[in-house]
């Protein structure tokens, strides 16, 4: 069965950190874009991070420079280091594989982010 598990996330104070992960089964990672995406309180779901199966990453312009994706072949897992947190980043935080620049319409159950003091 194809899916993916995501875990890592909590409440965390203003410029506090977080790992994110991101556990694949029924497909092999490696060969797929993957991606994270966060969907905030009546928001629409927004791309925050992808990493290419070649290991490009690109990230959105309120994420850069304090998060980063990385991916780990092996474990057929994808993480997103979330540094400087802010109460803007709180949302359901979501990862899946991407095909022509879109994700697959199945989705995890994604794991709750709140940064508040």
């Amino acid at each position: 069965q194809v899916q993916v598990v995501e875990s890592g996330g909590g409440l965390v104070q203003p410029g506090g950190s977080l790992r994110l992960s991101c556990v694949a089964s029924g497909f092999t990672s490696s060969m797929y874009a993957m991606g994270w995406y966060r969907q905030a309180p009546g928001k629409q779901r927004e791309s925050v991070a992808m990493i290419s199966s070649g290991g490009t990453t690109n990230y959105a312009d309120s994420v850069k420079g304090r998060f980063t994706i990385s991916r780990d072949n092996a474990k057929n897992t994808v993480y997103l280091q979330m540094n400087s947190l802010k109460a803007e980043d709180t949302a359901v935080y979501f990862c899946n594989r991407m095909s022509l620049g879109r994700p697959y319409p199945n989705w995890g159950q994604g794991t709750q982010v709140t940064v508040s003091s």
